[in-house]
């Protein structure tokens, strides 16, 4: 809100060789604040500029689905079956099959009422953990530059919000860009962040929000604070986890609280940033009962209000993670994405 109008009054002159208080006032005021900013700047170092806090990120129900970015009708459908909004849609892509920045598919998400998120995969997602080409150490060299220079004016020119997941679950070792594998460090990795980041930068791009999304963590896997780019350099920090059940020799059922609730912890304790669910979901025979689950999984958000949204991976893959695989999943589902 502006200043408002001083009453109407009439302006009484001062004579030439009287001190105007006001004045006297104002200029006393503005010396004694340059005075504490140069002798005294480490007492105003970092404090805020206002007593306001800062606005809360809006929850956000994402989907990942198998025809995403091109068929949508899966979304659309789920929206229709649930009456829940979806507020991102995720898709995946891979840099060794160049091209450019699809425009019509982020645009047609957008138009669905939802945020594209980008999950962009530097890899040839046929040629294993190992791809020199790909060594994160080559990225930060500029090897990729101009790959990455072409989709930068691209999503500029694009305009609408963005959110570009840049090389996910680099604390496992399934990925060629992961931390202890293609002959990559932590430091690495770090590097390789900032070097994309920075080459938006300097395009100039402001649609992008950076999302820095990990594997939960488990034993043996890299720490997540070697890994962290820094605040300044991420927008958002996400965590992917499943419930795999009993579908392979290694799994057995979990809670969404024992998958989620240390690496929430964790990323509280190394980041500002807002904390999204960026992949989970349980399989529909496991060893469980799927529909509660997603019961309390909808409970145990409503409990943390520090993660700020969830994606489900709504795909028939290695076990059914879709979130209609039964009625009394999408019915549960769909009553806690309603009201999150």
């Amino acid at each position: 809100m502006g200043i408002s109008s001083p009453r109407n009054h009439t302006p009484v002159e001062q004579p030439d060789n009287q001190l105007n208080p006001r004045r006297a006032f104002v200029a006393i005021l503005v010396v004694g604040v340059a005075i504490a900013l140069v002798v005294a700047p480490s007492a105003w170092a970092g404090r805020p500029t206002s007593t306001t806090p800062p606005p809360v990120e809006q929850r956000t129900v994402g989907l990942a689905v198998a025809g995403a970015p091109t068929d949508l009708s899966e979304v659309l459908a789920l929206q229709t079956k649930t009456g829940a909004d979806i507020d991102q849609v995720t898709f995946y892509a891979a840099w060794a099959k160049g091209g450019d920045f699809p425009p019509a598919d982020a645009s047609r998400i957008a138009a669905a009422g939802a945020v594209p998120e980008l999950t962009w995969e530097p890899w040839d997602p046929s040629g294993g953990t190992s791809q020199p080409a790909y060594a994160l150490d080559r990225i930060t060299a500029g090897d990729h530059d101009a790959y990455l220079a072409r989709w930068a004016k691209q999503i500029k020119t694009w305009g609408k919000p963005l959110v570009l997941r840049f090389a996910h679950e680099m604390n496992g070792g399934w990925y060629p860009w992961a931390a202890g594998t293609n002959g990559n460090t932590a430091d690495d990795y770090v590097a390789a962040w900032r070097h994309v980041v920075d080459v938006f930068r300097r395009a100039k791009v402001t649609n992008v929000t950076w999302s820095w999304s990990v594997n939960v963590p488990y034993a043996g896997s890299t720490p997540l604070a070697s890994l962290y780019p820094g605040d300044t350099y991420v927008g958002r920090v996400g965590l992917d986890g499943y419930n795999w059940g009993t579908t392979q020799p290694w799994s057995s059922w979990q809670s969404f609280g024992d998958i989620f609730g240390p690496g929430v912890a964790e990323l509280d304790s190394l980041s500002t940033r807002p904390v999204h669910v960026t992949e989970t979901a349980a399989p529909e025979n496991g060893g469980g009962d799927k529909a509660a689950w997603i019961s309390d999984m909808w409970a145990w958000l409503d409990a943390h209000p520090e993660v700020r949204g969830v994606t489900w991976f709504s795909l028939l893959k290695e076990a059914d993670w879709r979130v209609d695989s039964s009625d009394a999943s999408l019915n549960a589902w769909a009553a806690g994405a309603r009201t999150f």
